[in-house]
């Protein structure tokens, strides 16, 4: 078994690669001090109006997917996504050839309603269109997913609407996605389920249900309250939420998440444009980033530079 001395880096040990087996999400933990973070998070929201080498436009029929991959344009995110802390055990998961196909923010001001409780396996829940397919491989369920690095860039509280998880769901989908669902912008924040305030964004995660009858058994979710700079991993196939926001006028929440998987996954295949959430946008400026090791695949457009210049140099296998 390795022990923390044999470790390099931040590669997992085997006692944690079991827990993650077995709950499909591991931590948070430390990837910033909370004043530093404080401090990047600063810089980078003076820095996301500047769209000018963003990836996808703003507005119009974009509407909130413009959000994705902020990555490709700022400095500090372009960074994140490669940071030793995250890197390293995601790559203890995947395998060592490993690239990020997506980021996005996930604010949560006041009055805003939680999120539902949803699976994500090929990101097809708003068009019905794959957007990331796993090779089939004898030993792994077909569903596949991607690992999510959610990172706090601001406090995390059941106040301001915190991340749900429910551990050891990871390995049964209750939602079929190829179903898609039917957006309605006017929906956000007027729904109540359970009597709680929840949505996903102007759809009802409800309409992909395999049995519209079945309700998630909340007994065996927990708020995961977390600082500034803290992550957490977790599969995208783990039943996840968030809490609404109940907090302050002046508090809100802010958070980062970083999706990742292997080489062998095809990413955005056969499509050129993103459809969901009310809206579209051209993939023509979008590339993966190799974060670890090597891609002998080739099934994917990759990016070795950000769009103001800044250098992926993917860690070391």
């Amino acid at each position: 078994m390795t022990t923390a001395s044999e470790r390099t880096g931040f590669h997992l040990s085997d006692a944690e690669l079991q827990q993650w087996e077995r709950d499909g999400y591991l931590g948070p933990f430390k990837v910033f001090e909370p004043e530093e973070m404080t401090e990047r998070w600063n810089t980078i929201r003076r820095q996301l109006p500047d769209r000018s080498l963003a990836v996808y436009p703003e507005g119009g029929k974009a509407g909130s997917i413009s959000n994705y991959d902020r990555h490709l344009d700022i400095d500090l995110l372009s960074e994140h996504i490669l940071r030793a802390e995250i890197v390293d055990r995601v790559a203890s998961i995947l395998g060592p050839d490993v690239l990020c196909w997506r980021s996005e923010f996930f604010p949560k001001f006041p009055g805003d309603e939680g999120t539902d409780w949803h699976q994500a396996a090929t990101f097809a829940h708003a068009s019905g269109v794959p957007q990331i397919v796993w090779p089939q491989e004898e030993g792994r369920p077909t569903f596949g997913g991607t690992v999510t690095a959610w990172t706090a860039f601001s406090h995390s509280t059941k106040e301001n609407g915190c991340l749900q998880l429910m551990p050891g769901t990871h390995k049964e989908m209750n939602y079929d996605e190829s179903k898609g669902m039917e957006y309605d912008a006017e929906a956000r924040n007027n729904t109540e389920k359970d009597g709680i305030k929840r949505g996903f964004f102007g759809y009802d995660y409800r309409q992909l249900q395999k049995d519209p009858n079945w309700r998630p058994d909340e007994s065996k979710a927990f708020p995961l309250v977390m600082k500034p700079g803290e992550c957490v991993l977790f599969w995208s196939t783990l039943m996840h939420a968030s809490l609404p926001h109940t907090g302050g006028k002046k508090d809100y929440r802010m958070g980062f998440a970083s999706r990742f998987v292997p080489t062998k996954v095809r990413i955005y295949p056969d499509t050129d444009e993103i459809m969901e959430y009310g809206g579209g946008i051209s993939l023509e400026h979008y590339g993966a980033v190799l974060v670890s090791g090597e891609d002998t695949y080739g099934h994917n457009r990759l990016v070795t530079e950000s769009r103001r210049g800044y250098r992926f140099t993917p860690r070391s296998a």
